[in-house]
Parts: C-alpha cells; structure tokens; sequence
C-alpha cells in the first residue's frame, strides 16, 4: 500500500513539473503583417476595405489577431506615395496590396523582394509591372482592371440613355493616362463608331480645378461626361457628382460609389468583388506561394448601377431594356 502511494506521488510531481516544460515548447503563434497602400482616402476606401477585411476573416485571419494590417493613405497626393512604400518595407511586413497603378509603382521601386498584389491597375503589362499575366515574373501578382472596350462601353451606355447626345466631355487623370493611354484610346475609337466627339478634359494633382473642369465641358456644348477611372475623380467623387448636378450633366461613372451619392450611372469592374478575391491572393501568398508564378486575374463580374432619382432630376426617362440589364437599382 505504502509502495503504491509513493508511487503515485510521484507521477503527480512528475505531471506538475512537466506541465509548464509543455506549454513552454509550443511555439509563438505567428502574427503576420500586411501593407495597404492606397492612392485614396480612408472615407474613399471604406467600402472596400471592409470587403478585404471580412475575406481575410473568411480565411482565417483576424486584424489584430493573427494578422496586422498597416494603412496608408495618400489621399490624392501621389508624391506620397514613395515615402509610405519605403515605410511599409522598413516595417518588414510580409505583404503589400497596392490600389491603384501609382501605388504599384511606387510599391516596387520600394522593394523588388516583398510580394505585392495590386488590385486596381489597368494593363499591368503596358505599365512595365509584369511580363505576361500568366506568369507575372518578379514580385507583382493580383488583379487587374483590364477588360478590352470597357471606355466604349460606357459610351454606349450614355448614348442609349440620351440618344441625340453629340458631344461627351471626357474627365482624365493626367498622371495616370501619361502611364497608361489605353482607356482614353479605346473612347475615342468607340466615339468614332458611335458618331460622338470627345472633348478630353485633363485633371491634375490632388485638388483639380473641377469648377473650370465643368466650366470648359458645357461651354464647348458636351451633352454628357465620362470620367475615366484614376485618384483625382475617385478621391472627389462627392463633389463632382454635385458639380455634374449642378450642370444638368448625364455622366457615367466608373465606380458604383459616384451612383451611391447621386450619380446618375456607372459600369465597371465589382470592385467589392476585386477586393474580396485580393485577400485570397494575401492568403496563398502567406502560406509560401511566389508571386512570379501566380496567375494575374481579370474581371470576372461587372456592375451596371442606375439612380433613378438623379435621371428623374436630369429629365431623362431610362428605356426599360437598359432598367432590365442593371444590376442595381438606386432611388
């Protein structure tokens, strides 16, 4: 009996002195640490953020948790945009998302070894980012933006709903369309076939001259405006919808937000949906994918957004097909 109680006394001291050499040798779980770097505002960036964020929940990753994120916005003022990616790189964060084609660039003349996803460029190509979409090469993999006569489109689109119309004013970002032509190219091809005249009305820096935008638009007798996607139009999205109001002037938008605060359309990429797919992106990454061998994607799901309320306000009666074709509806 005396033999058997020893015993189990010593099985208990050597349970209680074991039991912290266990928990000692289970490794620190690792907390990974990612960079946004955004050409917008936070307030510009809201929706899809939360999009990013709830998809990396999705996948397992909690901010705060087992995953930092680092923010930085540039507001429109691009020139920011270099200090903030060197930053992002001297905190040794293990990725970077990029938004915009100005962020991707300053991202990879900040660091040539830390994976970027960039998720709303244009032709990465074109741009000098990659060397194919299939095999990306380098450090750069994500999602692009490209979809071939997207800017016609959008013409179409505005043509349809105002069919006498003859003349489209055409906002564009002047740092972004000196790197990448293609969209403007494409809307003055499509204007050509759809019988309209394009006035391109260049936008500059961080706070454009929108009054004297509009201003030179209605002077010369542009029916409508397309603002082409970049910082400038998507940073000041409220204000030009107020100032294409305040003109009596049917745009089309490139976002479903400038619809949100009362424009009167858009059509483009879902970008909740660009979003959504980059944290997938962040995860493979994470887990030890190279980016080189990451396939770059395209758009897969477009949104054609209507206010009904602004058309309303502007005079114009949508044609039912084109009601019919929306994916939203706003009133």
């Amino acid at each position: 009996m005396a033999v058997a109680l020893t015993k189990l006394i010593l099985i208990m001291v050597v349970c209680i002195l074991s039991a912290p050499l266990a928990g000692e040798a289970q490794p620190a779980r690792k907390v990974y640490r990612v960079g946004y770097l955004s050409t917008q505002s936070p307030s510009a960036e809201a929706a899809h953020l939360d999009a990013f964020r709830q998809a990396l929940r999705d996948l397992g990753y909690v901010d705060g948790q087992n995953v930092g994120i680092e923010y930085r916005f540039a507001e429109g003022k691009l020139d920011r945009l270099a200090g903030f990616a060197a930053e992002l790189v001297r905190l040794k964060v293990d990725v970077i998302v990029t938004g915009g084609s100005p962020g991707t660039r300053a991202a990879l003349q900040a660091t040539r070894t830390v994976p970027l996803v960039m998720t709303v460029v244009g032709d990465p190509i074109e741009a000098g980012f990659v060397t194919s979409l299939a095999r990306p090469g380098g450090n750069v993999t994500g999602l692009t933006q490209m979809s071939p006569q997207l800017s016609g489109k959008r013409l179409e689109l505005l043509k349809e709903i105002i069919p006498n119309v003859s003349r489209v004013a055409v906002f564009v970002d002047a740092v972004l369309t000196q790197q990448l032509p293609a969209p403007l190219q494409e809307a003055r091809v499509a204007a050509g076939s759809l019988g309209l005249r394009l006035q391109s009305l260049e936008v500059r820096g961080p706070n454009p001259d929108w009054a004297g935008a509009f201003r030179a638009a209605t002077s010369q007798g542009a029916g409508a405006l397309m603002a082409l996607p970049g910082p400038a139009v998507e940073l000041h999205r409220k204000h030009v919808v107020a100032l294409a109001a305040k003109n009596r002037l049917p745009a089309i938008y490139p976002t479903s937000e400038f619809v949100e605060d009362g424009g009167l359309m858009s059509y483009g990429p879902d970008r909740v949906d660009l979003m959504r797919r980059a944290a997938t992106y962040v995860d493979k990454l994470l887990k030890g994918a190279k980016p080189a061998e990451l396939p770059i994607e395209q758009p897969t799901k477009f949104e054609l957004v209507i206010n009904l309320k602004t058309a309303k306000a502007l005079g114009l009666t949508i044609p039912q097909s084109l009601l019919l074709r929306a994916d939203r509806i706003v009133d």
